[in-house]
């Protein structure tokens, strides 16, 4: 991969699921990729999928500068089955200075470890997946995405005493906390809302609000 594609690229480590579904989306959206694994299968496997895929071994320093890990303005830790490696690998990129650097973590130990040595962000995709079905198991929601601040975007299906009304004579902001940012009616795109939509019984709304405060309007009948 030339070094300008390196500089505007991003290098994913770790050809599990986690890193090799944001592999593949990145470059789905346009963006270059150098993935790394040691497993010679995952190697093959995504080779006719994802550009640039290398074996190699991102513990060993030596082994990213030849790569020119350096060179990359972001990396992704995506080594979540040994926690040694994921410290090792994360170390290494801090070492080069350059790349932001998101990490996979197993554990809140695991990513503690890996905020003090230096990554820019750490997920836990395993536990936000959980917290998000549990979620939507739990009620009408059809959509849910919660940020770091317990405040939430989600898409459902209008409660009962709401349909049937436009947003300024439900008055849901005042009576329920949340926000109605946009409609969708069956066979019609989203539309942002305004106080005159008028909200049906079919229709889908994109609710923001705190995470408390959405599920109690979930759950109004």
């Amino acid at each position: 991969m030339p070094r300008t594609a390196r500089d505007e690229g991003v290098l994913v480590i770790g050809l599990g699921r986690f890193g090799a579904a944001i592999a593949l989306t990145l470059e789905k959206l346009g963006t270059q990729v150098l993935a790394i694994d040691t497993d010679p299968d995952l190697v093959q496997k995504y080779s006719g999928q994802l550009t640039h895929v290398v074996r190699a071994d991102a513990t060993q320093p030596e082994v990213l500068e030849q790569v020119g890990a350096g060179d990359f303005r972001i990396a992704v830790v995506g080594v979540g089955t040994s926690i040694e490696s994921s410290v090792l690998i994360a170390t290494n990129l801090v070492d080069l200075g350059k790349p932001v650097i998101w990490a996979k973590a197993i554990s809140p130990a695991h990513g503690r470890i890996l905020q003090r040595i230096g990554a820019h962000h750490v997920v836990y995709p395993e536990a936000d997946a959980g917290k998000r079905v549990a979620h939507l198991v739990n009620g009408r929601l059809m959509d849910f995405i919660e940020f770091d601040d317990d405040f939430a975007i989600v898409k459902m299906r209008p409660p009962r005493e709401v349909q049937g009304m436009t947003l300024a004579d439900s008055d849901i902001r005042q009576r329920f906390g949340v926000t109605v940012v946009g409609v969708k009616s069956p066979g019609k795109d989203f539309t942002y809302a305004v106080p005159e939509t008028m909200v049906a019984a079919h229709d889908l709304l994109i609710v923001s609000g705190r995470t408390g405060q959405i599920e109690k309007f979930s759950q109004r009948a």
